[in-house]
């Protein structure tokens, strides 16, 4: 906790230097301090235009924030650590597990290797097509710059782009080799490094994990589920699908559902969706990329623990089960908990941006939201926010990226240990 806000801060510092802006006044603090959180917790809100407004070295700065931030302030540390051939301790091992949310601290630093090799190698290959693509419309050495921060921030799920006027990869929408190759970057980026490890090391779906098999089918099954509804709910919509062709719909329907995973990026107009498709995109940032990834949301096992567990007491089952396994329940509280916490979050920064900003009821829900699942989609109203908004989306980030539940463990007294137990009763429910 403490890692990542001193990281924010000296980005805040940077970024206010007048070297980091066109204009050669630097930002203003509270902006300088929102685009630093809003990189190092790979959101991709702005409230200035990140290709028209910093210079090379502004943009540099927010990659290595967007780097720090993507891979988790442990485990970049630990990289570098480990580079340097510094031992690495017990007490630092079982960070890196909670960090990691991996179930055994063995291996852990494996993982971290493993984590650095598989961020190179994706981002190198993604920043060498999306150059080759650009290269030919920029230039070669404009292109590859392109190519570079644009496949570090998809990777990270982080959102920024370099393309200017807040326009996003608008100018894409009919690009089929631009559009699968972010949504590639920023899909394999959510799905968590330890998942990613399973599947290169079993590549079988019956050999892999319950947690791996639980992942992809819970992804597989939104991104599904959010293509088909997006699409039918804006087949007609003359600002969004209606005027792209068969073809070109699907593929923009597509990015639509997985970037509202936390990615940032958009092809089409966010403030131009119809309500329902809006309150379906509400929906998936809330639920967010997986454990261990570089996205955010509550995650895509905490949301299927608590839909296996509806459906366990709906069909009168004594145990909950997934793919011939028992979850444990302690996991199931854990989602519970998570899931309550984070909803609380997104309640008190929709009420504080409808006061702070005077908005109707939609557009701070969407901002809240895509604030704490760290997205960085919005409807037009972060460019506008008043100071105290700022804050409130600031704060918003920050638990989001952190993790609502670790936040709340931070703060609170965890170590407490009772041995006074109440006799039990009962309330009636539902």
């Amino acid at each position: 906790m403490t890692g990542f806000a001193l990281t924010i801060l000296l980005g805040a510092f940077l970024l206010s230097l007048p070297t980091a802006t066109v204009d050669g006044r630097g930002l203003p603090v509270i902006d300088a301090l929102f685009t630093a959180t809003s990189a190092v917790c790979v959101t991709g809100l702005v409230v200035v235009d990140t290709g028209t407004t910093f210079t090379t070295f502004g943009q540099v700065v927010i990659l290595l924030l967007i780097k720090v931030g993507g891979l988790g302030f442990m485990t970049f540390g630990t990289l570098f650590a480990v580079l340097a051939g510094r031992r690495i301790y017990f007490r630092e091992r079982l960070i890196l597990q909670e960090a990691l949310n991996q179930n055994s601290v063995e291996g852990i630093i494996r993982m971290v290797r493993y984590i650095a090799m598989a961020t190179f190698l994706v981002e190198g290959l993604g920043a060498v097509l999306l150059a080759a693509r650009l290269s030919g419309e920029m230039g070669w050495s404009r292109g590859f710059y392109m190519g570079v921060f644009h496949a570090v921030s998809a990777f990270n799920n982080a959102g920024f782009d370099l393309m200017g006027n807040f326009t996003s990869l608008t100018a894409y929408t009919s690009d089929y080799f631009v559009s699968l190759v972010v949504a590639s970057l920023f899909i394999l980026g959510g799905l968590g490094f330890a998942v990613s490890l399973d599947l290169v090391q079993h590549r079988r779906f019956s050999a892999l994990s319950l947690h791996s098999k639980v992942v992809l089918t819970t992804t597989a099954g939104l991104l599904v589920a959010g293509v088909l509804l997006v699409y039918s709910l804006e087949y007609g919509n003359p600002q969004t699908l209606g005027s792209l062709n068969g073809g070109t719909k699907w593929l923009a329907s597509f990015f639509q559902s997985a970037t509202a995973r936390t990615a940032g990026f958009n092809t089409i107009d966010i403030a131009s969706l119809r309500v329902p498709t809006l309150f379906i995109i509400i929906l998936l940032m809330f639920i967010g990329a997986s454990p261990g990834s570089t996205g955010g949301g509550i995650k895509t096992t905490t949301f299927a623990a608590i839909v296996l567990m509806v459906r366990c007491i709906v069909m009168g089952e004594e145990n909950i089960n997934a793919f011939q396994r028992r979850v444990a329940g302690q996991l199931v509280r854990k989602a519970m908990t998570i899931f309550f916490i984070s909803l609380t979050v997104v309640i008190v920064s929709t009420l504080a941006l409808t006061i702070t900003e005077g908005t109707p009821l939609l557009p701070s829900l969407f901002e809240a939201t895509s604030a704490f699942g760290t997205v960085g989609l919005s409807m037009g109203l972060t460019g506008q926010l008043t100071l105290a908004g700022k804050i409130v989306v600031i704060i918003t980030m920050f638990t989001g990226r952190l993790g609502p539940l670790t936040l709340a463990l931070a703060l609170g007294n965890n170590h407490r240990k009772t041995n006074i137990k109440f006799p039990e009763d009962k309330i009636s429910v539902g």
